[in-house]
């Protein structure tokens, strides 16, 4: 299996920055697609930034601007810069990664999921 583990989430002043981080381990073949999605209480998981294999990018309307997704393929680690933070922008974030392992089985892996607190 593959698991996923997040860091980097915190709270922070608007207009303040984070950076988020999701490593991957386990015996990976191949990273397809990546992604951060993000969740408040009460409401379904929404997507904010994802990245695929050919370093295509997209963003939520919301994000575009602020945030930017990358991917470190050596490391199997994808990261999210949040600038610009915004009292909206408040809400647990979870990574997402699908790709193969060991070495063809298929996986569509979650973070724990980090919280970001924006206000002042």
């Amino acid at each position: 299996q593959v698991q996923l583990v997040e860091s980097g989430g915190g709270s922070v002043q608007p207009g303040g920055s984070l950076r988020l981080s999701c490593a991957a381990s386990g015996s990976i073949s191949r990273v397809e697609s990546t992604g951060w999605y993000r969740e408040t209480p009460g409401n379904q998981r929404d997507l904010v930034a994802t990245i695929d294999s050919r370093g295509t990018t997209n963003y939520a309307d919301s994000v575009k601007g602020r945030f930017t997704i990358s991917r470190d393929n050596a490391k199997n680690t994808v990261y999210l810069q949040m600038n610009s933070l915004k009292p909206d922008d408040t809400a647990v974030y979870y990574c997402n990664m699908k790709g193969s392992y060991n070495p063809w089985r298929s996986f569509d892996s979650w973070g724990q999921g980090t919280q970001v607190n924006v206000s002042s």
